[in-house]
């Protein structure tokens, strides 16, 4: 029930836990009480006093001046917001932050979208009536880093930027430095931006209400014609942007909207800092085929390009048959692009042939979480981090390769929620952690039924949910009651007790939420890893309820979406099966052509199909799969075997190099339509700039190319395409392009327009919950190797880059992280002779890449790690061919390998792949 409490002397209702602040901004405007120190994401603090109001508990009773922001309201509260004592005292305390602060505001980036000249001038300032201050005047601008910049002569000390470090980014890197009137913003150890160990997520740039503390491109100016909000093209978190362009097609700068729920204000330093790629020199501005007497790129007109392609596919196609074509769509474009070149592929070319990079990252998730709910996307929505009481991550590293979430969950951690995280690196997030289970790489199914058998020894199971929801059980219990803890400690590398200790506390917590990445799915075991992840939510009840849930954390920014629209061979859009005469009939009617009703190439069958003979024509889009699959020999034997290779790129990457035709297509910023994050968050792609001179957003090629090939399809737009889909996909009849708003909705949406935060609340998608039995399996890859090739390599992914970098590598990232290293442990590297910054000889079976060193305890004897963000090293070289026996994902996570120290030291040159050892 509704308490009641006054605004100058008016009534208002209010509920348990407001403070007086909130309540004002509710009731009368946001502007009523000015505020300084207050900002939408941060904690209240108190600093400034400028939000001070008057306080009475009676009408007409004796007042006291409170800070509105952190005072709770209570009931039968009277509230005096601007009495002539309030405002003489906001008035004082405005101008003697004046004083220390220079009076060049015409001058100022800020200047009009400044919070303390915007105070001032409520609060009635017209001179200073106190001297000048000369402390902070003479303070050093900081322009050593490539995004951040601060002139501390403008600070007037709130503390906003050092809580936005502190509560949002959970780096604190920034602190208040010296007393009194020495008193100043420090980073670090009073080092620069660049020296310190700031992450650049900007956070304290946006928090910032002055231009204290800024970036270069001066997000806070108003010098802007128009602001967009769109999605974010990195990583599966979905941060919604607010995109300042001038009138002349150029992006002047990114924020992070407050009220967004995917992100609440924040994003890391790609999101913010990271778009100068869009319009950079090296973009793709034509069409182009390759001269095949000379081996060089020819540009020519999009009608050229369109006439050779669909000659070729329709030669191929007649010769050799559909099958001999495939597709790779892309994890990067929009739900509707995706849909579209899966319909080309299945309507057009008339072939189940399409696959996405879904399959060499979340696949294994997908059909293990299908398996064993009936459907393969995140239970829970991020925000449900509010109500957990244990958190499990198991192989990701949030903080870098999700850094919103990452952020999030690590406040969390650092609140003392109990935390675990199992990964064979020593994470940022497990120096936080209650249990760090350091397991081998590879041994993920060992450590789950480890844990299940402590879950059922030890009586934690939650038998009323087991007997309710799920089936399968008892041939669960009766095969994990067999199991050999001795041979699975020895085999993970963890003690038995400690994972004995972890596993209590996930079983006894009221809710605990798992996350987990790429460090679960690639693996030879990885469909079976995440039924197992699935058996230990389901058997401690941990389903269905806030806080808790199994939650992928999606690597690519549309990587659900893509999967989603059907850009996979064995479901069509909706995740219906390909081979059901039913559904075969539903698409064959829909799409008004025959649709063939049998499985397609995964991605590693394209390739060997295509080294076989079998495969004449590919078609990508946005995938650099000769710098980012495995075996990258391999890969570039499959580019160069087909006929034709198409490639629909933005940059000349190492794949479009092999390509027949390469189309320039548009970034995200050029183009709309809707990404699908990885809480399942549809959220619109609005166009900010038109697209490059010479290139076309990728569904308006993919449409040319049907209506070429004798398929009517419309030209592109985004709300069209999405009402398609609607019709088709039974999880999206309820989205219209016009009704997502600023925040989406998360599917399963109703024909009505609701949407659904939390999947399984009262059944699964299949009826009962399945539980399933695997026993650990050692890697082929460990089995055949080993002996010769002693050390484990395991690939990861860096908080700077992106995947293949090509994107990334075109911004400031490249001045923060400027080239991929090999981490290996002090022990192995005295071992071997190798000193950190040394090149290193990593030799697998399939090749040899030469690799500087990161010397680190982050990494246990034996296990080596390394990312493939840059082409100059070329990773994949050595990784293998070795996949996931379910899903066909490779097994980039366990890679046998031998090391020595280089005879050279210097990298060789991208796109070269010879070596001098």
């Amino acid at each position: 029930m509704s308490k009641i409490a006054y605004i100058n002397d008016e009534p208002f209702p209010f509920e348990e836990g407001v403070t007086i602040l909130n309540f004002v901004k509710e009731n009368k405007n946001k502007r009523a009480i000015p505020t300084l120190c207050d900002a939408p994401n941060l904690d209240p603090f108190g600093s400034c006093r400028v939000c001070s109001v008057e306080v009475a508990l009676q009408q007409g009773g004796k007042t006291k001046t409170m800070a509105s922001c952190h005072t709770p309201l209570t009931e039968g509260m009277y509230v005096y917001t601007d009495t002539p004592s309030v405002k003489k005292l906001r008035k004082n305390i405005v101008e003697l932050v004046l004083t220390d602060h220079p009076l060049d505001c015409l001058t100022c980036e800020v200047n009009g979208n400044c919070e303390l000249q915007t105070v001032a001038a409520e609060v009635g300032i017209r001179e200073v009536r106190y001297p000048e201050g000369k402390t902070h005047l003479d303070r050093h601008k900081d322009h050593s880093h490539p995004y951040m910049t601060s002139d501390l002569s403008k600070c007037i000390n709130c503390y906003r930027c050092v809580r936005a470090c502190d509560e949002v980014q959970g780096q604190f890197v920034l602190t208040m430095a010296g007393r009194g009137f020495d008193s100043h913003i420090a980073k670090g150890i009073e080092q620069t931006f660049f020296e310190s160990d700031c992450v650049s997520c900007g956070a304290c740039a946006q928090a910032c209400p002055t231009s204290a503390i800024s970036d270069v491109f001066q997000s806070k100016s108003i010098a802007k014609a128009k602001t967009t909000r769109t999605i974010c093209t990195y990583c599966g978190v979905g941060c919604n942007l607010e995109v300042a362009t001038d009138g002349s097609n150029e992006i002047l700068s990114i924020r992070a909207p407050y009220e967004a729920e995917a992100n609440g204000g924040h994003t890391c330093l790609k999101g913010r800092y990271a778009f100068k790629f869009y319009n950079h020199p090296d973009r793709l501005r034509s069409p182009m085929i390759k001269n095949k007497k000379t081996g060089e790129f020819v540009e020519v007109s999009w009608d050229e390009a369109y006439t050779y392609i669909t000659n070729e596919l329709n030669r191929i196609k007649s010769t050799s048959g559909p099958d001999a074509i495939a597709g790779i769509s892309s994890a990067r474009t929009p739900n509707e692009e995706n849909y579209l070149m899966q319909k080309f592929i299945r309507a057009v070319v008339g072939t189940n042939n399409i696959d996405c990079c879904a399959r060499v990252c979340h696949s294994p998730t997908a059909l293990g979480m299908q398996r064993a709910f009936g459907t393969g996307a995140a239970t829970n929505s991020i925000h449900d981090l509010e109500y957990t009481d244990c958190i499990l991550v198991i192989g990701a590293n949030p903080t870098d390769a999700h850094p919103v979430t990452g952020a999030k969950i690590k406040q969390k951690f650092m609140k003392g929620v109990t935390s675990i995280v199992i990964d064979p690196r020593r994470i940022e997030l497990a120096k936080y952690a209650t249990y760090h289970l350091q397991l081998r790489p590879g041994t993920n199914v060992a450590m789950l039924n480890m844990m299940l058998y402590y879950v059922i020894t030890d009586g934690l199971v939650d038998e009323n949910f087991v007997k309710n929801r799920t089936e399968g059980f008892e041939e669960l219990k009766e095969e994990i009651l067999r199991i050999d803890i001795d041979a699975l400690e020895a085999i993970t590398g963890v003690d038995r007790n400690l994972v004995r200790e972890a596993t209590r506390a996930y079983a006894t917590a009221k809710a605990a939420m798992e996350f987990h990445g790429l460090g679960v799915t690639e693996h030879s075991q990885g469909t079976f890893a995440i039924q197992l992840i699935a058996d230990l939510a389901m058997i401690t009840g941990n389903i269905g309820k806030p806080g808790a849930g199994v939650n992928p954390l999606r690597g690519q920014n549309n990587v659900q979406g893509a999967a989603d629209m059907g850009a996979q061979p064995h479901q069509g859009a909706g995740y219906l099966d390909v081979t059901d005469p039913e559904v075969n009939h539903r698409y064959n009617t829909f799409y008004k052509r025959e649709v063939p009703s049998h499985i397609g190439y995964k991605i590693p069958e394209m390739f060997d199909a295509a080294i076989n003979g079998d495969l004449k024509a590919l078609w990508i889009i946005g995938e650099d799969v000769v710098q980012t699959d495995p075996n990258t020999n391999k890969v570039i034997k499959a580019m160069n075997s087909v006929d034709l290779l198409v490639v629909q790129e933005l940059f000349m990457t190492e794949t479009a190099k092999h390509a027949t035709v390469i189309l320039p297509g548009a970034s995200f910023l050029e183009k709309e339509g809707t990404f699908t994050n990885g809480e399942r968050r549809i959220q619109r792609v609005n166009r900010v700039v038109e697209p490059l001179p010479g290139t076309k957003p990728d569904g308006q090629i993919i449409v040319d190319i049907m209506n070429r090939m004798g398929y009517e399809q419309p030209d592109y737009t985004a709300a069209g395409v999405l009402e398609e889909v609607s019709q088709i996909v039974p999880f999206f009849a309820g989205v219209k392009w016009e009704e997502l708003g600023d925040n989406g909705k998360q599917w399963p949406v109703k024909p009505d327009g609701t949407d659904t935060k939390m999947l399984h609340t009262d059944s699964f998608k299949r009826g009962l919950g399945l539980f399933t039995y695997f026993p650990f399996q050692e890697s082929k890859e460990i089995i055949t190797y080993q002996k010769d090739y002693p050390y484990i390599i395991t690939t990861n992914r860096e908080l700077e880059h992106y995947n293949c970098g090509a994107m990334t590598r075109r911004t400031g990232n490249v001045e923060i992280l400027t080239e991929d290293v090999l981490m290996i442990n002090p022990d192995d590297a005295a071992k071997e002779g190798i000193a950190d910054g040394d090149m290193v000889c990593v030799e697998s079976p399939r090749g040899k890449v030469d690799i500087k060193a990161f010397v680190t305890d982050e990494m246990k004897p034996g296990i080596l790690s390394s990312t493939f963000h840059f082409p100059e090293v070329m990773l994949n070289i050595i990784t293998s061919d070795e996949h996931c026996s379910e899903a066909l994902c490779p097994e980039y996570k366990v890679v046998s390998c031998r090391i020595r120290k280089a005879r050279k030291t210097h990298l060789r040159k991208a796109g070269e792949l010879e070596e001098v050892h």
